[in-house]
């Protein structure tokens, strides 16, 4: 049995869900101040039906990290993802101001609230730093399944990116600039400090406790590992919380192989990996389209859990 939601929408700022008395998510479209962070949306705070915060904001080793939000680390020598960037093994990681680009909100299409399920369609235009469009983005999130029963509901969220710069679009990420083990791009989460160390696992027996599940996981590809999970134990309360990160079947025969960035220590993060070892090319005009799941849940879950509920709620 699903629970109501309650919408609220705050032109021109930010769009919040809440079931139960607890605010779910905060969907925050509004410009932050710092250019340098990447101006983009992004979606926190995040938390379980019982109220723990799973998503963390501004972190001081990573100001950029916002929660859960769309990024492109590496793109045509312009970063989307925030922060320094990573300029090869001979320089490492510099800021480099002139290469932060951002995405700038440009209105939904759709916005659909139903009793227990909001969907919008949002759309987006990728600006790099001197100014040009170089992409328009349609994005799709839902919010859906809320369930007090189980103690989880889900997220959705699509992107159909279309190449209107002119030239060619080459996305990548710090591994393939030279840095190894280090691919991340894409819809990234980025976790509270509490889950620093949290267990991490994926289907097939992969994965197991603390940072070493990590490793295992880590540069995994999709079609291998179509979900990973991670559970952690929260400092201010007495409970655990589980995230569970799933691609959509589609994905697989998306224009680009996708691989799990994924770490618990010394940071809490999961990123869709779009160009994880090998960069791939847009040609102008043309699109690509991912779509993924996050669940969030209460309790620690393990993999029968995780396999159960994935089964039990279809695409």
């Amino acid at each position: 049995m699903t629970e109501p939601i309650t919408v609220t929408h705050t032109h021109g700022e930010s769009v919040t869900v809440a079931s139960g008395g607890v605010e779910l998510l905060a969907y925050v479209y509004k410009p932050d101040a710092d250019p340098f962070e990447s101006l983009k949306p992004y979606t926190h705070p995040l938390r379980t039906l019982a109220g723990n915060v799973v998503s963390g904001y501004r972190p001081n080793d990573h100001r950029w990290h916002k929660g859960l939000q769309m990024t492109a680390s590496h793109l045509s020598e312009q970063n989307f993802w925030g922060g320094n960037s990573y300029l090869g093994p001979e320089q490492g990681y510099r800021r480099v101001d002139e290469r932060v680009g951002s995405m700038r909100h440009d209105g939904f299409e759709e916005f659909t609230v139903t009793d227990d399920r909001l969907r919008f369609a949002e759309n987006l235009t990728w600006v790099e730093n001197g100014g040009q469009e170089w992409a328009q983005e349609l994005r799709t999130v839902e919010v859906h399944s809320v369930e007090p029963a189980e103690g989880t509901w889900a997220i959705d969220w699509s992107i159909r990116l279309t190449n209107v710069r002119g030239e060619e679009l080459r996305f990548g990420s710090p591994t393939t600039a030279g840095r190894e083990m280090a691919g991340y791009t894409g819809l990234n989460w980025r976790g509270p400090r509490d889950f620093t160390g949290g267990d991490v696992f994926g289907p097939g027996g992969r994965g197991g406790e603390g940072e070493q599940g990590a490793s295992d996981l880590m540069g995994t590809p999709a079609a291998e590992a179509p979900w990973i999970a991670i559970t952690a134990e929260h400092d201010d309360v007495d409970g655990h919380s589980t995230l569970l990160f799933s691609h959509a079947p589609e994905n697989t025969e998306a224009v680009h192989a996708s691989h799990w960035f994924v770490r618990s220590e010394p940071i809490p993060s999961v990123a869709f990996s779009w160009a994880f070892f090998e960069e791939f090319a847009l040609p102008p005009g043309e699109s690509f389209a991912y779509r993924y799941r996050v669940v969030i849940a209460d309790g620690a879950w393990d993999r029968d859990r995780a396999e159960t509920y994935l089964k039990s709620h279809g695409w």
